[in-house]
C-alpha cells in the first residue's frame, strides 16, 4: 500500500468521533497517509473519502467507539500498533501469518485477487513465465513484495517503492514493465485518465495463501481481545444488517468480500 505528504503523516488527524457520547470507548486508527483509491483518497478539499473510510465509520458506529483517525506512514504502522501510538490498523491490511508472528487480526472485512498490469502494447501473463526479463514495480513491506521475492525473483528484477502510486506512476512513464498489487486497487488505477492510455490487466497471479492470506483484517495488538470481540461483532452485524453492502455498492459493482 501508499507516500502522500510524508512531513505531515505524524500529526495528520481525522476524528471520526462525530455521534458517540462520553461512555464510548475512545481509540485510534492507524492508516497510512497515501491514495488507494478506491479505498481511501484525499478529494479536491483535502478531505479522505473512500470505502475504506466509509467502512471504518460504519464499524466504530456498530462497535460503539470513538475513532480518531492517525496517518502513520505504512512501513513504521505496526511498530505504531505495537508501541502503543494508536490502537488498530484498518488500512487495507492482509492477514499473513508473518504479520501474525507480530500482531493479531479480525476477521476478515474484504479480499480481493492480486494482479499484475502492464503496458497497452505489449502482450503476457501473470506466471514467471511471462515476466522473465522484465522489470516488476511492488510497494515495499506488503505482501505483494513478499510474493514476488518468492515466485518471481528468477525471472524479473523486482523494484521496490514506498508507495503504490510511486510504482503505478512509473509504469505510466515506460520506467517499469509491470505492477504487481490489490488487483481493485490496480483496477482503480486503470480507470483513471493516465491508466486508460498506458495500461491494461495481464492477469492473476497463482494463488499463495501462505504469503497473501485469506484476505484484509483489522490489525490488532495480541492482548487486546476484548476489543477483537467487539470488531469481529461489529464486522458480522454490518455484513447482517445490509450496512456493509450498502457501502460496498456506492464504490463497486461486485462482491468484495470473497467466500
Amino acid at each position: 500500500m501508499r507516500n502522500f505528504l510524508k512531513a505531515a503523516a505524524a500529526a495528520a488527524v481525522i476524528s471520526l468521533a462525530g455521534a458517540f457520547g462520553a461512555s464510548a470507548e475512545a481509540i485510534k486508527v492507524g492508516m497510512a497517509p497515501e491514495p488507494y483509491p478506491p479505498f481511501e483518497s484525499p478529494d479536491a478539499s483535502g478531505k479522505w473519502v473512500g470505502w475504506e473510510i466509509d467502512f471504518i465509520e460504519a464499524l466504530c458506529a456498530e462497535a460503539k467507539l470513538e475513532c480518531t483517525l492517525e496517518f502513520v506512514a505504512w512501513d513504521g504502522i505496526i511498530p505504531a500498533l505495537t508501541s502503543r501510538k494508536i490502537d488498530v490498523i484498518i488500512n487495507s491490511m492482509s492477514i499473513t501469518d508473518e504479520r501474525k508472528k507480530t500482531i493479531d487480526f479480525s476477521d476478515k472485512y474484504y479480499n480481493t485477487p492480486t494482479a499484475i498490469i502492464g503496458p497497452k502494447d505489449v502482450a503476457f501473463g501473470a506466471t514467471p513465465e511471462d515476466l522473465k526479463g522484465k522489470v516488476l514495480g511492488v510497494q515495499v513491506s506488503t505482501t505483494h513484495s513478499a510474493y514476488a521475492r518468492k515466485h518471481f525473483t528468477e525471472a524479473a528484477e523486482i523494484k521496490e517503492y514506498q508507495t503504490q502510486d510511486e510504482a503505478n506512476q512509473d509504469l505510466a512513464a515506460g520506467r517499469l514493465d509491470a505492477v504487481q498489487a490489490d488487483a481493485i486497487a490496480l483496477d482503480g488505477f486503470l480507470k483513471t485518465d493516465q491508466g486508460k492510455q498506458c495500461c491494461d490487466l495481464k492477469g492473476v497471479v497463482a494463488e499463495d495463501l501462505e504469503i497473501l492470506g485469506p484476505g484484509v483484517g483489522v490489525g490488532l495488538r495480541k492482548e487486546d481481545t476484548e476489543l477483537k470481540e467487539k470488531i469481529n461483532a461489529a464486522i458480522a452485524a454490518l455484513r447482517a444488517n445490509g450496512k456493509y453492502d450498502e457501502i460496498t455498492k456506492k464504490y463497486f459493482d461486485f462482491d468484495i468480500y470473497g467466500e
